[in-house]
């Protein structure tokens, strides 16, 4: 008989994954002339009833900045699925789509259109020309040429076949890397540039051949040893144009990049030449690399100045090697030649708890992450200090780091999250915290770069039951003893408890090099409502506490990890807020890997387990797309050709949870996603088949077509009901918490 019996629809989950969740936003005019701004905003929305992800699209019409904003005026469109891109352009006057559009037959086609106004000002279908569209964060390109005669954007390059390949069936089948976990459809992403003249050109043009509309893809005069592939690239000039290269290792990998800034990636000039015939399916372009030692660098962004002639280049970059993930710096080049390149914010290695962190930043930076205030310009960023996302100001000629939205003594513990800027002294984002989903803000800040107006423009509203549950809600952060700077974010009821205390749920958040944060999480949250108070430890290793927080995990992965979560544990205890006997634990990634250890080095703490896609025996990893992973974590060497060892193997399996496997006695529910690329299922089913073989409880779902985070809208939901289900089988003796 199976120990997992479906107790019916949670209470409360499902509510809370359908609220709507701002995700992007754009200023549509930012004239100094227009006394209104007016914004769109995208929300992502998961809707049980047909178990897709949705998005729709928000217009918001504002007041002045420089007036009391009281009701602005929002209207919501579902956004059409065959956009993949807008962008509008500098002058405000164009908009430009890239669309995918469902033919009756099932064949797609793929076209890209400029509109002036109302009037659609070109069109072109590129289906042929070129594979799927990339808009996602690594690789997306989408930039007007100043001239607003061109437009730049990413997408999948056709296959490479001549006239004399046609009859050869290799290529067809010869092995090409791709970009790992969620990106293994893009293998070749290239940079294509659209052109166009307008309808008043073309009716004028007379006997001119040009045709209305033409599409060229951009290649390298002098490609490099290593193949490099490009993306987020962005117009400086009507010739150049910035870009990220993606460079392969040198034994042929594309290792994946999802969740990793350590990739051997750089920053690249590309020049056009001047002129080039507008029917050329190919431009060849001269190139230049920005070297920057041993750095990965990506992002780039151009300050332009009030006339838009480009001033200053902007760009993000990690160490290559070693952490999958690290302190960001910020680095600056002037554009007008006179100052080189700068190092605009360095790493920051041991701050004390109230100092400046370092950068955490997104993996990119804000489409346009520029701010004005009189003769001063700021970047902004959305980065980590210590448990809390923050919004960050930094002045561009010194470097000077302001948190914009500190949490003062007696304030919710607000994370933000920075959606957009109009140039000026506007922002849009959103904030949330762990028991209070994201509301939609407009941040309006003063001449000296303080934030001044905060103006609530859009609030999630939830049903009575729900919020009156919510507020019996607290969330705090607990700092642990003797580990500093290690903490824990816990969510736990304001009502005093008579008997037992709440059964305590630790977490502890994948990576290693993530954060738990003090943001909305609707299953999180669920769990709390629930009953269970839940802890959010951030292990050394964790990012937003300095670089040497980050570095003191290398080689110790399975140890002091474990140490930190465990000693969380004995915190709330010793505090009061917990109790010994009454302890879960659920884990995806490294997550899992820890809830698997701390169930095989302490099996007399926990009442059931489950893992999400855990991490179980490190040396058999040669099959996920991060494979240099368990050499740099674990504090092994590794380069291009690095392969397991029996050595290796031997350090590997000491420090994995499948060296503790007969020790463990504790419940265990594992889930899998089936097309998991970055821990492959093999990990999860091997110590099914371990555990089952020892005769101890255990569960296994597999989910198909779900990748590493198991995100799918059904999936998440089956999967928080199975752990509800799981705890509440084994975590006490009677149903109820």
């Amino acid at each position: 008989m199976s120990s997992l019996c479906f107790s019916g629809p949670s209470r409360f989950y499902k509510e809370l994954a359908e609220l709507h969740v701002p995700t992007s936003a754009k200023f549509i005019n930012t004239t100094t002339t227009s006394s209104v701004s007016v914004v769109r905003i995208t929300y992502s929305i998961r809707d049980h009833e047909r178990n897709v992800k949705r998005s729709i699209t928000g217009t918001l019409t504002l007041g002045s900045t420089d007036a009391a904003i009281d009701s602005p005026v929002i209207s919501i469109t579902p956004d059409p699925s065959e956009i993949l891109a807008f962008l509008c352009a500098p002058s405000e006057k164009r908009h430009a789509f890239l669309k995918e559009v469902s033919e009756a037959n099932g064949e797609k086609k793929r076209y890209v259109e400029v509109w002036s106004s109302a009037q659609l000002e070109a069109s072109l279908e590129v289906t042929k020309q070129h594979g799927q569209f990339h808009t996602d964060d690594f690789f997306k390109s989408f930039s007007f040429s100043p001239s607003e005669t061109a437009l730049l954007y990413t997408a999948e390059a056709n296959p490479e076949i001549t006239e004399k390949q046609r009859d050869d069936p290799y290529p067809k089948f010869r092995f090409i890397p791709h970009f790992g976990e969620q990106l293994y459809t893009k293998k070749r992403p290239a940079l294509f540039v659209f052109r166009w003249r307008s309808p008043n050109e073309v009716s004028q043009g007379g006997s001119d051949t040009t045709p209305a509309a033409s599409l060229t893809m951009l290649s390298l005069d002098q490609p490099p040893i290593i193949p490099v592939l490009f993306g987020q690239a962005t117009f400086v000039t009507e010739t150049r144009l910035y870009a990220t290269g993606y460079e392969q290792t040198g034994d042929g990998k594309l290792l994946g990049v999802k969740g990793c800034f350590n990739r051997p990636t750089s920053i690249w000039e590309l020049i056009l030449p001047s002129e080039s015939p507008e029917t050329a399916l190919i431009t060849v372009c001269k190139s230049v690399k920005i070297e920057t030692q041993s750095r990965s660098s990506r992002s780039p962004r151009v300050l332009f100045d009030k006339d838009r002639a480009p001033t200053l280049l902007f760009w993000l970059s990690n160490p290559v090697g070693g952490a999958h993930a690290s302190t960001v710096s910020l680095h600056v080049r002037d554009l007008k030649g006179t100052a080189g390149d700068r190092l605009l914010v360095d790493g920051v290695y041991d701050p004390s708890a109230q100092e400046f962190p370092g950068l955490y930043t997104e993996y990119n930076l804000a489409d346009s992450p520029f701010l004005r205030l009189g003769d001063k310009v700021y970047v902004l960023v959305q980065s980590l200090w210590r448990s809390r996302p923050t919004l960050i100001s930094i002045n561009v000629e010194n470097g000077a780091v302001v948190d914009l939205t500190p949490v003062l003594d007696g304030q919710a513990l607000h994370s933000w999250s920075l959606l957009a800027t109009d140039g000026a002294r506007s922002v849009i984002c959103s904030r949330s915290t762990p028991t209070s989903p994201p509301e939609t803000v407009l941040l309006t800040l003063t001449q000296d770069g303080f934030p001044g107006n905060v103006q609530v423009l859009d609030r999630p509203v939830v049903s009575p039951k729900l919020q009156e549950a919510i507020d019996r809600l607290d969330a705090c952060i607990i700092p642990i003893p003797n580990r500093y700077p290690v903490e824990t974010i816990v969510i736990r009821s304001k009502e005093s408890v008579q008997g037992h205390k709440p059964v305590c749920l630790t977490i502890p958040h994948g990576g290693p090099h993530a954060s738990s944060v003090t943001s909305f999480t609707p299953g999180v949250l669920a769990y709390a409502l629930e009953g269970y108070t839940i802890s959010l430890p951030n292990y050394t290793g964790s990012m937003g506490f300095g670089e040497n927080f980050i570095q003191d995990l290398l080689g110790k992965c399975g140890s002091l990890d474990v140490a930190d979560c465990i000693a969380t544990v004995e915190e709330l205890i010793y505090l009061g807020l917990s109790e010994p006997g009454r302890q879960v634990v659920q884990g995806g990634s490294h997550g899992g890997f820890l809830a698997a250890h701390l169930i095989g080095q302490h099996p007399d703490v926990f009442r059931a387990a489950i893992m999400r896609n855990p991490v179980i025996s490190a040396g058999e990893l040669c099959a996920s797309d991060i494979s240099d992973w368990p050499f740099r974590e674990f504090g092994l060497p590794f380069e291009a050709g690095t392969h397991v060892t029996p050595d290796s193997f031997a350090t590997l399996y000491a420090a994995s949870p499948i060296a503790h496997v007969d020790r463990v006695r504790t419940p265990v529910l594992i889930l899998l996603g089936e097309d998991d690329l970055r821990v492959p299922p093999t990990q999860g089913r091997g110590y099914y088949h371990a555990l089952k073989g020892r005769g101890r409880v255990v569960e296994m779902l597999v989910f198909p077509k779900e990748t590493h985070p198991i995100d799918g809208v059904e999936a998440a939901r089956v999967s928080f009901e199975a752990g509800r289900d799981w705890f509440r089988a084994f975590a006490t003796q009677k149903s109820d918490i």
